[in-house]
């Protein structure tokens, strides 16, 4: 018995070009996936503002600033167990659907080859972005670069079933959950050896050591001295001076750091954690799941489902990191196994079935919209958040790193997305689509993309009663970028 992993997707192939205009519930789904992408693309803030803000060992270890009462406590619990992971779970998967939607339209319109070129060409520019993004914007939390990498491996896999593409996005996922599980257990493998090692000597000072012994217990007696809380107030302090100095300074400080993320950490755990959800996007997609074309009870079920299973491993996730004091030596017999990748996918799965309810009994539509013009920007506002967070926490701005609370930093957050919302919505009712969109489409075609919206003249705007004002102003605009 033969298995078709792969199936001709309607929207490919010949047929006679469609020239009359989509109905408008199909542009009402786009817009969906743009409120959702915009949901998203604020919510990411949400997590890399501690890192933006603060020494990168504040951002979830509680006892540099004895963090275990008051507004902070609380903003740590709130954020991490609601939050952390899941936006950037729900980003990723909707770049794997963007992707998927841009090559059946370029296919649809050009044919495979000439859709693969674009797709290509379109990924190395984001690369490149990605790597302005980590060391000219300063900013190592970049995510384009691992999306561009990655992404180069989809077109091959854009006309495979939705189940397989999920069988595959889960595979990846289990990967990541086995390289990470082995990572808490070499933790207790030298806590393990070096206790060891210690109790001998304890037992008999005059004991003489082996090689591996000697090695064992420096490198636990090492680990120990570098996380009392004394040593990592000095590690913080020592960044926050790094951070008050000019720009040059800070790019010099960040450079290894970055080179580090984008090949040792990539390498290892980064390209699993990004596959494994643009492939479950690509499956979603398929199935209609971010369309909003599955019934209300599916999503009740997505949403209940979503957060009644990782909501519980979330807060078992963060209970464990107090009870073991936060050291990591001690999570693999606390966990036993990692759990990181499936909480945060299925409490991002719940985040979407809202959305989508929301979307079905037609609640918030206002909410909606404007989520939706942060989506059609989110190119420029994910990059905008970077300037705008290097300019307010770094030294050659105003140099607030360090100086907040935990909780001072959602001020900050909030502000932004005011920022945010407001920009896109203005700057989409005069323009197509949004600066850097322009700039990435134009590169990518090699050639000057329109930027102003076409006017239509009132006795031109309607035919067949459908209203080519609002399909003329997004037919661009819903084009996936950041996706």
């Amino acid at each position: 018995m033969k298995i078709a992993l792969f199936q001709r997707d309607p929207l490919q192939g010949g047929g006679a070009a469609i020239s009359t205009p989509r109905p408008l519930s199909q542009e009402d789904r786009i817009e969906i996936i743009d409120s959702l992408r915009g949901i998203a693309l604020l919510g990411i803030l949400l997590m890399n503002i501690p890192f933006f803000g603060q020494p990168h060992n504040m951002g979830y270890n509680l006892n540099l600033a004895n963090e275990y009462s008051g507004p902070n406590y609380y903003t740590w619990w709130i954020v991490n167990m609601g939050f952390e992971g899941t936006m950037r779970a729900i980003f990723t998967i909707l770049f794997g659907a963007g992707s998927l939607l841009l090559l059946q339209r370029l296919e649809k319109k050009s044919g495979a080859l000439p859709g693969a070129d674009i797709y290509y060409r379109r990924l190395i520019w984001l690369l490149i972005f990605g790597i302005i993004n980590a060391f000219i914007l300063l900013w190592p939390g970049d995510i384009l670069y691992s999306y561009a990498l990655c992404g180069l491996f989809l077109f091959p896999f854009r006309n495979m079933k939705p189940g397989w593409l999920l069988v595959f996005g889960l595979v990846f996922m289990g990967i990541y959950c086995m390289k990470e599980t082995m990572r808490l257990y070499d933790g207790k493998d030298m806590r393990v050896k070096g206790e060891k090692v210690l109790a001998l000597v304890k037992k008999d000072s005059t004991i003489q050591l082996t090689d591996e012994q000697k090695a064992d217990k420096t490198k636990w007696e090492g680990y120990q001295e570098r996380m009392k809380v004394e040593n990592l107030k000095k590690e913080a302090e020592k960044e926050v001076k790094e951070m008050q100095k000019g720009y040059f300074s800070t790019m010099a400080y960040f450079k290894p750091i970055n080179q580090r993320i984008q090949t040792k950490m990539f390498y290892h755990n980064y390209i699993w954690d990004t596959l494994c959800l643009l492939f479950i996007g690509m499956a979603l997609f398929k199935w209609k799941v971010l369309t909003g074309g599955r019934s209300k009870k599916f999503y009740w079920l997505m949403t209940l489902l979503g957060y009644c299973i990782g909501l519980p491993l979330s807060y078992f996730f963060m209970r464990g990191m107090i009870d073991t004091n936060f050291d990591r030596t001690l999570w693999a017999d606390y966990y036993m196994i990692d759990v990181y990748q499936f909480k945060r996918s299925l409490i991002a799965m719940g985040h979407i079935g809202v959305v989508m309810l929301l979307y079905k009994y037609n609640v918030l539509v206002l909410f909606q919209r404007l989520m939706a013009r942060v989506g059609q920007m989110a190119f420029t506002n994910y990059l905008s958040q970077s300037i705008i967070c290097t300019t307010i926490f770094y030294g050659f701005g105003f140099g607030l790193f360090g100086k907040l609370e935990r909780y001072e930093l959602y001020y900050v957050v909030a502000a932004v997305w005011v920022f945010q919302v407001i920009f896109s919505a203005i700057w989409l009712k005069y323009f197509q689509f949004g600066p850097l969109e322009w700039v990435w489409r134009s590169l990518t075609y090699w050639k000057k993309q329109p930027m102003k919206r076409v006017a239509v003249p009132a006795e031109a705007s309607t035919v067949n009663g459908q209203d080519l004002r609002f399909q003329l102003g997004e037919q661009f605009a819903n084009e996936p970028e950041i996706s």
